[in-house]
């Protein structure tokens, strides 16, 4: 139950993902929690609705895995979402994003293995 639980706020999160990059990316409030300007956002908002775009298709991919059952998959998706996260933390000088993308995928990852 808990790494069903873990799986599902990593989904909710990568939809919340896909809000933020695909529709408030240039709003006042995606501008705020991203800490950028006006101007930034609307020259990278056609980056970000990429990125939003690929973040629902994780999301997809993990709901479609878990309705499977497909925990190897799941697993595999889990250490792409951590590795993402660095990189992501890392490139962007933004440690928070090691805590929002990361830190929920690794907890899932640990409860997949440890209940396997």
């Amino acid at each position: 139950m808990l790494v069903h639980s873990l799986i599902i706020l990593v989904i909710i999160l990568h939809v919340w993902f896909l809000i933020m990059e695909m529709f408030l990316w240039t709003k006042p409030l995606g501008i705020k929690l991203m800490g950028i300007t006006s101007l930034q956002a609307e020259e990278t908002k056609n980056l970000a609705m990429n990125q939003g775009l690929y973040n629902g298709m994780v999301a997809s991919y993990l709901i479609w895995c878990l309705c499977r059952n497909d925990l190897s998959t799941i697993s595999f998706i889990l250490v792409t979402i951590i590795l993402a996260g660095g990189y992501g933390a890392w490139t962007a000088k933004k440690p928070i994003i090691l805590f929002i993308q990361s830190v929920p995928a690794t907890l899932a990852l640990l409860a997949l293995i440890l209940t396997a």
